[in-house]
């Protein structure tokens, strides 16, 4: 089991939909590359969901890391590649809890 869980929530900022297709596309392979690059590091994606209901995001995504540190590297890289300029977001971390008795 993974000692730590990221759990980021995001949509796409406005501007995001005003960008061609070839900006997007680059960008997009930028955040795979840091995705790709977390994955080898040791990172496992579960995945990416649908938000529904009231939310203010659009999708979730999760990862499990091995550590916290590990989690902040994932997210620091994809803040590096300017992933924050088109996406709103938010993200939690989540420690594993000790079972007792």
């Amino acid at each position: 089991m993974s000692a730590c869980v990221w759990i980021h929530y995001a949509r796409p900022r406005p501007h995001w939909y005003g960008l061609d297709e070839a900006t997007r596309s680059a960008k997009q392979a930028r955040w795979q590359a840091v995705a790709d690059a977390s994955a080898q590091a040791g990172g496992t994606f579960l995945g990416r969901y649908h938000v529904r209901g009231q939310h203010d995001f659009e999708t979730v995504e999760l990862w499990c890391f091995a550590t916290p540190d590990a989690a902040f590297r994932h997210w620091a890289a994809l803040t590096e590649a300017g992933y924050g300029e088109c996406h709103a977001f938010a993200n939690n971390i989540g420690l594993a809890v000790e079972a007792s008795g």
